[in-house]
């Protein structure tokens, strides 16, 4: 029996349409179909149409929009992009810090103990060169080179840390080796107050132009107490000029710190006495020409004045030192 198809069938119509030939009567003789037969058929030919729509739908959405798992993938990659950012902002301002800290470890610590510098060379501990991560570039040009950046400068940091851990111990053996020297060296702060006014050009709040300032401003009220940062010897206690009333002790090695602007000296502290660091030497005022009431606190080596903020190392963290470094650099006035 042959079965054929005479015209197009139309989905929406009932299976009439569909014959097959009778070689004995020589004629085509019309399919009879149940009920149920004609609507299983028009159910698969629907199921399989809307299988096939589907599928290519599916492909569609795979090549041009992507999956909702590649969707989802690609968002949470946006994400981790836009936090590498902002962790590379992070990991620039540690360098910065890491760099102050060495140029201080050098020029400060190791200068004042007799140490030798730690080069910028052996600092970076041989890093760069070829490609360390080569297996950043199977991703896109600009992740690659964000993953590349950070892990090169994490790798980086490490190592200077290490060796800034290294300086440090040694830092600690030589001042150990030193105590009874170091002991006169003006190591902490003499009042517990902030800095408000650096080291360097300053405008002078009462003279209006801008002159040397060779000493930093402590905040302190009337009457806070003033110690003495180092051992040593009261070398002159009176008034002197601008300064008003003021201190000068002589910690010997060629160190001698002067206060200045203050409200009254207790009584030995006169010239010639001994004196540790630590011990109340004064109270601070607004003796003097001044804007109000601070201690000036000067630190001279050698006859020359220097930096006092690079001898606080006994009395402040890394992180201190950094605060009071950027007061002393934002601020453009002095006290006095």
């Amino acid at each position: 029996m042959v079965i054929l198809n005479l015209r197009e069938l139309d989905l929406s119509m009932p299976l009439k349409n569909h014959y097959y030939y009778d070689e004995q009567r020589c004629e085509f003789i019309p399919i009879e179909y149940s009920r149920t037969e004609q609507v299983v058929y028009n159910l698969s030919i629907w199921i399989l149409t809307g299988v096939i729509l589907s599928g290519l739908g599916i492909m569609f959405l795979s090549n041009y929009v992507g999956t909702p798992a590649e969707l989802a993938l690609k968002a949470e990659n946006e994400i981790l992009y836009t936090q590498l950012e902002s962790t590379k902002e992070s990991i620039n301002r540690l360098d910065q810090q890491l760099q102050n800290i060495a140029q201080t470890d050098n020029e400060v610590y190791r200068s004042v103990l007799g140490m030798d510098d730690i080069s910028y060379d052996e600092r970076e501990a041989g890093i760069g060169g070829a490609d360390e991560f080569p297996e950043f570039n199977t991703y896109t040009e600009s992740t690659s080179e964000l993953l590349k950046w950070t892990a090169s400068k994490l790798d980086n940091l490490e190592r200077r840390i290490s060796i800034q851990k290294l300086s440090f111990e040694e830092l600690k053996k030589a001042y150990n080796e030193n105590s009874e020297k170091l002991r006169h060296l003006p190591a902490i702060k003499p009042v517990s107050g902030v800095i408000i006014s650096g080291f360097g050009m300053r405008d002078h709040p009462i003279l209006m132009y801008t002159r040397m300032h060779d000493a930093i401003d402590f905040r302190a009220d009337i009457g806070t107490p003033v110690h003495t940062t180092a051992d040593g010897t009261i070398k002159f206690s009176g008034l002197r000029g601008n300064l008003g009333r003021i201190v000068i002790v002589d910690h010997g090695y060629g160190y001698e710190t002067l206060y200045a602007h203050l409200s009254s000296v207790p009584k030995g502290i006169r010239k010639g006495s001994k004196v540790e660091r630590g011990q109340l030497i004064a109270y601070s005022g607004n003796s003097g020409l001044t804007q109000g009431p601070h201690l000036h606190y000067k630190v001279v080596y050698n006859g020359k004045s220097v930096d006092p903020i690079n001898y606080l190392f006994a009395d402040i963290s890394p992180e201190e030192y950094l605060m009071y470094q950027e007061i002393a650099d934002t601020n453009t006035k002095s006290m006095d």
